[in-house]
């Protein structure tokens, strides 16, 4: 064993090194995803074509053998929304310039409080906080505001009286950017049925980028944050004002560190 790693060059065991942190990379990325589903979906095709070959089934190896010959097409067509996050989890490292959240602050605690005074009223509302991945393309369809973030703006925006109340807020760089924003619907069949289109498009952008949405249900009267598609939901004002503080501060302090 000794003279087995003598024999091994410092390339080899870098080459050893990235290959096996890009497999972890890529478990870490899917972990609790659908795309697990569909992985081992293609883990149980490819043994089922070897056993074709060993068994001698003709046909059934032709049909498999022609199917894997596009694995590639058939990996993007799957995997496309894993793979644009996993793209954008690399596009957002910090050697490309970390966006300074410390201006996210104060803000976090004036959402906190229009989200506990809209559940109140049962009036629903989404609020989109962004983070490294620009949200510029559903800034563009909403109606621009650049505003400083308050209670007072947020619950009156939402109220069905309000020409923008239809569609979400975004909120980039401690600013009230855009109200009247549409968001994209996750196509997650696992998503609960019981779950309405504010709680599915809050599902489908924290799917595509990495923003943060507080929900407010109308029906219920109950606040949730989704993120990386997994939604918290009834959160008090306690732990919605934790887990932001958790998501922005704390990451904020650490970039400086």
């Amino acid at each position: 064993m000794t003279d087995l790693f003598t024999q091994l060059r410092w390339q080899d065991l870098l080459d050893i090194t990235l290959i096996a942190g890009g497999v972890y990379w890529i478990i870490h990325l899917i972990r609790g995803t659908r795309a697990v589903q569909m992985l081992v979906g293609l883990v149980v095709l490819f043994l089922t074509y070897l056993s074709s070959q060993a068994l001698e089934l003709y046909t059934l190896n032709w049909v498999l053998d022609n199917f894997l010959s596009s694995i590639l097409l058939v990996i993007v067509v799957l995997f496309q929304n894993d793979i644009r996050r996993g793209l954008t989890e690399v596009g957002r490292g910090s050697f490309l310039g970390a966006k300074e959240w410390a201006a996210y602050g104060p803000v976090l605690e004036e959402v906190t409080k229009a989200a506990v005074s809209l559940a109140g009223k049962r009036l629903g509302a989404l609020i989109v906080l962004e983070r490294e991945v620009g949200l510029n393309e559903y800034i563009e369809v909403g109606t621009r505001i650049d505003a400083l973030v308050s209670k007072e703006l947020l619950c009156s925006i939402f109220p069905p009286t309000s020409p923008i109340h239809d569609g979400a807020v975004v909120i980039q760089g401690g600013r009230l950017t855009a109200a009247g924003c549409f968001l994209p619907l996750t196509a997650d069949p696992r998503v609960s049925k019981t779950l309405g289109t504010r709680h599915r498009a809050a599902i489908g952008l924290t799917e595509e980028t990495d923003a943060v949405v507080v929900v407010v249900s109308e029906e219920e009267g109950t606040i949730s944050l989704v993120r990386e598609g997994r939604l918290m939901r009834d959160l008090d004002a306690g732990a919605l004002r934790t887990v932001l503080q958790q998501l922005f501060t704390h990451e904020a302090r650490w970039k400086r560190t």
